[in-house]
């Protein structure tokens, strides 16, 4: 059995949880592997219920489980709290420290019956097949920061921070991951500019030797995302810092036909976490709206990374994929001549399509 910690938290976070649940669901009886999900409350939600974007229980709950599942955190509600306490840096950033979430793995292939939803040409990203690997827990997000008033003005500063050791785990797993797939290699970084940049690509180096079967390259983040637009498909894996990786795998949601179709695996710990790319879309929250393909691939993420079960993490992509051939879409994705469907009814056909595949 293998328990999964199920946290909808807020926006659509609730409409499109529950879908990916329902897949996992069909996978339990088909294989005969049993799911135990709990569900708990997290970052906006978690702050109206008991005052704390991380209850101490949800915590908890995530570290006895085996693998977590996350909508979305965050909204307008929450927007005036002081920054230490919005759901975003109050939740996520924790969460992702406590259970030792080093790197967030976030694929961006294109399913070909959504060339025409990308707003790049057709012949510019068909064949896309790329993952993007993120150091998740370094960088400007958790480096020294200060915010204060100084005589007759105002400063503020971030600072992008890391350690050797850091980069090597994170750049040890790209490579992995690389030899697992097309064996290419593109480290991203500032080192023109950066100093914490020029540690970055010193690292990768001294690493290189161990993996010689992949082939590396070093590209400056400007001229990265340039190139994803420009010509996607020469890229395999990406291994960046924090915020470049950020940046860079939210951009590369054009290449998909919408944020709306990137799942995202963070891993590194004991208890990996699984959560689609794009936020709580406050703004179409409760209408069913919301495309819920990213986190059901997000699911099918857990199923091949937390619990080794790739023929099946296969399955539910095909699912999708079979969906998408058959014309259905939700708003984001829809263009004319197909189906426009909602959040439940886009799972209810993935999920028959996995029963009958």
């Amino acid at each position: 059995m293998y328990k999964i910690a199920v946290l909808p938290g807020d926006g659509i976070g609730p409409e499109i949880v529950p879908e990916a649940v329902k897949v996992l669901e069909v996978v339990a009886r088909r294989t005969g592997i049993e799911f135990k999900f709990t569900e708990a409350l997290v970052g906006g939600a978690a702050i109206d219920a008991c005052g704390r974007a991380l209850p101490p229980e949800t915590l908890e709950l995530c570290r006895q489980s085996d693998a977590v599942l996350l909508g979305a955190v965050g909204g307008p509600k929450w927007d005036a709290l002081p920054p230490e306490e919005r759901p975003e840096t109050a939740a996520l950033l924790p969460l992702r420290k406590e259970l030792g979430l080093y790197a967030n793995l976030r694929p961006a292939y294109l399913f070909e019956p959504l060339a025409e939803a990308s707003p790049l040409k057709r012949e510019i990203v068909s064949g896309t097949d790329l993952i993007i690997i993120r150091e998740l827990t370094g960088g400007l997000y958790f480096g020294p920061k200060k915010r204060e008033k100084t005589e007759g003005d105002e400063m503020a500063y971030d600072t992008m921070f890391y350690t050797r050791a850091e980069i090597e785990r994170i750049v040890r797993l790209a490579f992995q991951i690389a030899r697992s797939r097309r064996r290419h290699l593109t480290s991203v970084d500032k080192a023109n500019v950066l100093t914490s940049s020029r540690l970055w690509r010193d690292t990768v180096e001294s690493l290189k030797g161990e993996f010689p079967d992949v082939t590396v390259e070093h590209m400056y983040v400007d001229n990265c995302a340039m190139q994803l637009v420009r010509r996607p498909t020469q890229f395999d894996v990406i291994v960046t810092e924090n915020t470049f990786g950020d940046i860079l795998s939210d951009q590369a949601s054009v290449l998909t036909g919408s944020i709306g179709m990137l799942p995202s695996a963070s891993i590194g710990g004991s208890t990996a976490l699984y959560e689609p790319v794009h936020g709580s879309a406050p703004d179409i929250a409760g209408q069913q709206k919301a495309n819920p393909l990213a986190t059901i691939l997000s699911a099918a993420m857990m199923l091949k990374y937390s619990f080794k079960m790739d023929r099946e993490a296969a399955a539910v992509e095909d699912a999708v994929g079979r969906v998408l051939a058959k014309g259905y879409r939700t708003a984001d994705i829809y263009v004319p001549g197909t189906k426009l469907v909602g959040t439940a009814e886009m799972g209810t056909l993935v999920r028959r399509e996995l029963q009958e595949g």
